[in-house]
Parts: C-alpha cells; sequence; structure tokens
C-alpha cells in the first residue's frame, strides 16, 4: 500500500501564541503536518535547510527582517510556495510583488468562528501552493503597450476573474492599457479592507482610472472597477452603458465576491460586446460563467499554464469550452486592443 506523502509546513511568526495556535490547527489536517516553527527571518532560514518543508507560512511583521525582504532574498534562492499570514497592510502589497503565493489574515483568537475559517482558508491554499508554481514577477515592460487610437464604443464591456497569483497579472495587464480602452470590471478574490488598498494601488501605478466598487458605479471608458472584499459585483445594462451593483450575499463557489456572479451578468446585460478573461487562481469560480460569456458570441481569454501561478481557474474553463483564446499573460493587453478594434 503507497501511503501519501504530508505536506510539510514550516510556519514563520514572532508571537509564540500565533506559532503554537497555528502548529495546532494545521497538524488537524491528516494531509498537513508542521515540520518547524521559526520566530524570525533567520531562524527560519536555519530551518528550511534542516527540515526541507514544501510550502512556508510568513508574518509580515518580523523582527530582524521583515516579511518582503525576507521572501526577496529567499525566493531566488529556495523557491518555495510562501503564504502571508498576517494583519493587513498596504505593504502586503508589496510582500505579493516579491514572490509570495498568497495570503491569510491572521484571525481574532477570541473569535471561534473566525478561527475555523482562517484554518479553513489556510490549509485550502496550502494544498493549492504545492500545486502550483511559486513565481518572482515577471514584469511586462511597457515597450509592449500598443500605440493607436482604439475604436472604443459604449457598450463593449472588459470582465476580468482572478484569484491566487491574480493581483501581479491583473496589474501587468492593466499598466499596457490606455485611457481609451473599454470600462473594466474585476473580481478578484480578495478579502475586506484589502481591496480598497490594492484598488488605491492600481490607480497609482497604472494608466487607467481604478477605485473599489460602489453600488450604481457607473463603468466607463478607461475606468476599472474592482469588486469589494467580502461582497459580489454584477452589471447591470441602462441604456449603452452599465452600472454595478454590489451586494453582500453567501460564498459562491466558496467565494465572495465570485468570478461567476459577475460573468453570469456580463454574458446576460452585454453578450457579443463583452470580452472575458480568465486568469490565475485556484479552484473553478469564473469556468461557467466565462463559457457562459462565450456562448452569448464574445471573445474569451484564458491564461495559459506557462505564465499561471496556480493553472486551476483557467484550466477548468478551458477544459469545459470557456476559454476561445488561451495566451501567456505578456500577449493578453495586445488581444484585448485587438479584439476592441476587429
Amino acid at each position: 500500500m503507497i501511503t501519501k506523502e504530508k505536506i510539510k509546513v514550516l510556519i514563520i511568526d514572532d508571537s509564540r501564541v500565533y506559532r503554537d495556535v497555528m502548529s495546532w490547527g494545521l497538524s488537524l489536517d491528516p494531509d498537513i503536518e508542521v515540520v518547524a516553527t521559526a520566530q524570525d527571518a533567520y531562524d527560519a532560514r536555519d530551518k528550511i535547510l534542516q527540515y526541507r518543508p514544501n510550502v512556508i507560512t510568513c508574518d509580515f511583521e518580523m523582527p530582524k527582517m521583515n516579511g518582503v525582504e525576507f521572501l526577496r532574498q529567499l525566493i531566488p534562492q529556495y523557491p518555495l510556495p510562501a503564504i502571508v499570514v498576517s494583519s493587513f497592510s498596504l505593504e502586503l502589497l508589496e510582500i505579493l510583488n516579491v514572490g509570495a503565493t498568497d495570503f491569510v489574515s491572521k484571525p481574532n483568537l477570541n473569535v471561534s468562528k473566525n478561527v475555523d475559517d482562517f484554518f479553513y482558508e489556510l490549509r485550502k491554499k496550502i494544498k493549492w501552493a504545492v500545486q502550483g508554481k511559486p513565481v518572482v514577477s515577471k514584469q511586462i515592460t511597457t515597450q509592449q503597450r500598443l500605440i493607436g487610437k482604439l475604436n472604443v464604443s459604449s457598450d463593449r464591456l472588459i470582465a476580468i476573474g482572478a484569484s491566487t497569483g491574480g493581483t501581479e497579472a491583473i496589474f501587468n495587464i492593466l499598466k499596457n492599457l490606455t485611457p481609451d480602452c473599454p470600462g473594466i470590471v474585476i473580481v478578484q478574490h480578495i478579502p475586506p479592507v484589502f481591496s480598497k488598498m490594492y484598488a488605491e494601488r492600481l490607480n497609482l501605478q497604472t494608466p487607467l482610472e481604478c477605485k473599489e466598487a460602489e453600488h450604481g458605479d457607473i463603468v466607463e471608458t478607461g475606468k476599472v472597477l474592482l469588486a469589494p472584499g467580502g461582497q459580489h459585483m454584477r452589471v447591470k445594462k441602462i441604456g449603452e452603458k452599465y452600472k454595478v451593483e454590489v451586494f453582500t450575499g453567501e460564498k459562491v463557489n466558496g467565494h465572495c465576491p465570485s468570478v461567476d456572479v459577475l460573468f453570469e451578468s456580463v454574458a446576460k446585460e452585454a453578450g457579443k460586446k463583452a470580452i472575458g478573461i480568465i486568469l490565475t487562481g485556484m479552484g473553478s469560480d469564473g469556468a461557467k460563467g466565462l463559457l457562459s460569456i462565450r456562448s452569448s458570441g464574445a471573445v474569451t481569454i484564458g491564461q495559459d499554464e506557462e505564465s499561471s501561478v496556480v493553472y486551476g481557474m483557467p484550466q477548468v474553463a478551458y477544459n469545459i469550452g470557456g476559454v476561445e483564446i488561451q495566451a501567456p499573460l505578456e500577449n493578453i493587453p495586445k488581444l484585448i486592443r485587438a479584439t476592441v478594434n476587429e
């Protein structure tokens, strides 16, 4: 009888309480083994060499060396999947840029439901992490941004869905578009609070006007609306334009916001005027919705395996026929422009 090997995890956190709680919670999963814990980056470096973990969890705020600098030095030498477990701060955006695979918010240990939800999410992301590949962000050069005016009508719409690895993938697409592109609506699996900071980063670092969506916002040329963490988003056609509806609801495919919720509304309201794009991410959220978009006569694009951090959502969408064009991340901005100008 072949025994399945457990996923070996190293926990890095300066708090003894969190190290103990995380060790206990992860060890309850029969597929996971916590091989060691570390209190700082230097302790972690020694234990990575000693225990050879498959995945590490890493706090952002650590003594001696913070999470950003630790991963910046670690990933090129030891390309391990790294899941950030931390309280939210703007610097978490940077930690994703230097190679972190995903992030989970630290729970309030006094609220049992928060702890249960935390471990459900962390275990799931650890298991997906070993199937994906840690990558240091490969920036798309601005030289790839095509020149020439786009032929955009007010009823064109771009819808993007992503999960693990998606924050940087979305950034790399948006920074290579121009303000005359159709309005864009995005669902990135992301917790509350962090979505607003992420939208602000996109607004500062891309040529487009980006914001966290609010109920009733109008989708306009050159503007990007990002679904708030913890709330679903869908579009509704009003005349020749679209508005977004933001609402609280049950998780769909384990997520809120859900890509499928957005994509199904795009298929219904925009039809062949849409462009549907599914990017790197774990699970299957968005696959059926992308198929609906394609079935409505619209162009659909799926990120390819090579450029995906986790080839989960794009693969499921491709396998069920939802992806019309499969492409590396670096080609997607050009495909958007070509499709808009058809």
